[in-house]
């Protein structure tokens, strides 16, 4: 279908233009359709819109010769505006052009593919037809031989537990692929993790060798990383050594097509101190006076312009400076406030689709990592590509693990000693006087000043003090490290919010260190299922849920 767009912003050469293609549209019998360029959504954003522009081209505000939009009608208008901004053209020409904006609308019958997993697809051996979860099933208890050799009971009820779950939710397909290039990882001499985040509360991933941490030992559930009563993709994060991330990457490409793979992009959004700065700079506000206004602003992650106006008065009070910049300056930031700024490659995302990626969602070029190279990636970023069905992996580059091959590689050329990471011993006396010391400089997790000040103060005698510091040195529960430190020494006592959960809190000394610690607290004090308590903790951990008491939905 073919039509002739006429647009009218109150220019006079575009009233010129649109002379020409109307007669055009008449000589040659096309039909005509009304557009507006739409850059904004209201008629007054046209002077914010304005100091975006500015900050695209690195001007600012006052340069006479900078890139501009003529008059402030590139909005969303109206039918109405529409109809009044074509008032100088035939009543009968006017009518045509805007009922035709409905008859393209009608000829449009996308419909996006929410909801449904759209898995590539994953050969298995023709032993077991088609079926994927028999295969698992198998490659699963093949493992487990190796990693229990003596297969208790228990053990046999956590795998079966989990398979029905993986099964009934249609992942059994995930699994394969990840054990399948974290498998062909290594037989590439490429380092790979042992286990980050939820995956490795599964002892399936365990038995395929996915992850390298026994979840049992550990007492890690399952449902904090796949909960049945909230369906949505697995995640496991892969740690690989930086050098190979490429590698591995390559051979997804090589094993499903490279049209079949793609990275994904990433927006970068301006921020409440950052649109703070941007639009003061193209306002000609000096750098130290940005500066103070920006450092009014507290920090966070999820701090806004709003959220300063509501809680820091000094901030509030700039709406009614004396000085007018300093009145726009807040007017155009909070317009701006996240909008994008630039786009970018996600640093681990890579998508792998069941046919051409770009038969589910647009894709564009990217700069990629170095700056020089340009990479295909996804038109949408990880959150709606994962909406779409589409499975994304994350293939993360972790420089430790290089590190780690480069002292096995010169312990064996410099002592003719071969180290195997996954059998030194965690209860070396040794390793734990390097912590207790704080000698932890470039050791991962532990090697900051502040973390190094409280290990000197933990004196850690065991690997679950690493892990319980490890969880405590962040934001929100650090608070609580001194609590933990001495009840450990036993200068402070021991406490329990509840009788019933002294089994739980035992190990962390009555103190709710951990997640699973919540969800197990869930299951006992309110009967809740552990899918349940992954709710809760969900929204305990701030995830957007509202959850009811009853049924934890």
């Amino acid at each position: 279908d073919y039509y002739i767009e006429i647009q009218d912003h109150g220019i006079a050469d575009q009233k010129k233009c649109n002379a020409v293609l109307l007669r055009w549209a008449r000589e040659y019998g096309v039909k005509v359709v009304a557009t507006n360029d739409v850059h904004y959504v209201e008629e007054e954003d046209a002077a914010a819109q304005d100091v975006l522009l500015c900050l695209q081209t690195g001007k600012d505000l006052y340069d006479p010769n900078r890139m501009r939009f003529e008059g402030t009608q590139f909005y969303f208008k109206t039918a109405a505006e529409m109809e009044a901004a074509l008032a100088d053209l035939e009543p009968a020409v006017r009518t045509e052009a805007l009922v035709t904006t409905n008859e393209i609308a009608d000829k449009c019958k996308l419909e996006l593919p929410m909801g449904q997993l759209l898995m590539p697809h994953y050969p298995i051996p023709p032993a077991f037809g088609n079926d994927m979860n028999a295969y698992l099933r198998h490659l699963v208890f093949e493992g487990a031989r190796k990693r229990y050799p003596e297969m208790p009971q228990t053990v046999v009820e956590r795998l079966n537990h989990e398979l029905a779950i993986i099964e009934k939710m249609g992942f059994a397909g995930y699994f394969l692929i990840v054990q399948d290039f974290t498998t062909a990882a290594r037989k590439l001499g490429v380092s790979v993790g042992p286990g980050r985040g939820s995956a490795a509360g599964s002892a399936v991933a365990y038995c395929l060798g996915i992850t390298n941490i026994d979840p049992l030992k550990y007492d890690l559930l399952f449902e904090r990383f796949l909960n049945p009563e909230r369906v949505s993709m697995p995640d496991i994060d892969i740690d690989f050594d930086d050098r190979g991330r490429g590698r591995v990457i390559d051979y997804v490409v090589q094993k499903y097509g490279r049209e079949n793979v793609c990275q994904i992009i990433t927006f970068g959004t301006m921020g409440a101190r950052s649109v703070i700065r941007d639009v003061a700079r193209v306002l000609g506000i000096p750098l130290a006076e940005a500066d103070r206004i920006a450092k009014l602003i507290p920090e966070g992650p999820k701090v806004t312009l709003e959220t300063a106006l509501n809680e820091v008065p000094e901030f509030r009070n700039l709406q009614n400076d004396p000085n007018p910049q300093i009145r726009k300056l807040l007017h155009y930031a909070r317009v701006l406030e996240g909008s994008a700024r630039h786009t970018g490659v996600h640093a681990a995302g890579v998508i792998i689709a069941p046919g051409k990626v770009s038969e589910y969602v647009p894709v564009a070029v990217a700069k990629g990592k170095s700056g020089n190279e340009d990479v295909i990636t996804t038109q949408y970023d990880g959150k709606w590509v994962e909406s779409f069905g589409l499975l994304k992996m994350d293939f993360l580059g972790l420089k430790t693990l290089t590190v780690l091959n480069d002292a096995l590689a010169l312990i064996k050329e410099n002592h003719g000693v071969e180290i195997d990471l996954d059998r030194i011993p965690l209860d070396d006396p040794k390793t734990f006087a390097l912590f207790q010391r704080g000698d932890t400089v470039a050791i991962f997790q532990f090697e900051s000043s502040g973390m190094r000040e409280w290990l000197r103060k933990l004196r850690p005698t065991n690997i679950d003090d690493l892990i319980a510091m490890n969880a405590l040195y962040r934001p929100g529960p650090m608070d609580l490290i001194p609590n933990y430190i001495d009840r450990k020494h036993g200068r402070e006592k021991v406490e329990y919010p509840h009788p019933m959960l002294e089994e739980i809190l035992k190990p962390t000394f009555g103190i709710p260190v951990y997640q699973e610690q919540v969800m197990q607290m869930a299951q006992v004090m309110g009967g809740y299922t552990l899918g349940q308590a992954d709710i809760l903790r969900r929204c305990v951990t701030g995830d957007t849920l509202v959850v009811d008491a009853d049924t934890g939905e």
